[in-house]
């Protein structure tokens, strides 16, 4: 189902990691889908993460948003608080770490509509997502965007 972006300015999402068998920690992360993120790769993948609905909690945002976005079962918990950042926009983003697994295989992301190309009028339906991965932290760091990087730092934390 489509959806129109809000103007909201506070998102919330999950940061999704396992242990691989060596032992290795690796995080869930998302590219963005549409025209524009096409030919976009390093620094532009990111947690799965959206706009709260009035009155929802963040932490269920961000367990909302990561079935929508994804496709997937959310994990389960416990959910780990990981604070928030700001992107430069100037979108507030608060995360949460939960330990599970998933298959970028799976993925089938909700939809909305953009306008494309810009300022011509026409609405285009794109996935919000078009593709998950996992990675291992040191990938993830030059993968995701510059500045989601604390949560990555946070998560190396939590997890040790």
């Amino acid at each position: 189902m489509a959806r129109k972006k809000s103007a909201s300015r506070t998102s919330a999402g999950l940061l999704l990691y396992r242990r691989t068998a060596v032992g290795r920690l690796e995080v869930f992360l998302a590219h963005p889908g549409g025209p524009y993120w096409a030919k976009k790769d390093a620094g532009h993948w990111t947690i799965p993460k959206g706009m709260a609905e009035p009155g929802e909690e963040l932490l269920q945002t961000a367990i909302r948003e990561f079935m929508e976005e994804t496709g997937l079962p959310a994990p389960t918990e416990p959910f780990h608080e990981l604070g928030s950042i700001v992107q430069k926009g100037g979108k507030v983003v608060h995360a949460w770490a939960s330990q599970g697994d998933a298959d970028p295989a799976q993925v089938r992301s909700n939809t909305t509509i953009i306008e494309w190309p810009p300022r011509s009028g026409r609405e285009l339906v794109i996935p919000e997502v078009d593709r998950c991965n996992w990675f291992a932290m040191a990938a993830a760091r030059v993968t995701i965007k510059a500045t989601q990087v604390p949560l990555l730092d946070r998560l190396e934390l939590l997890a040790g």
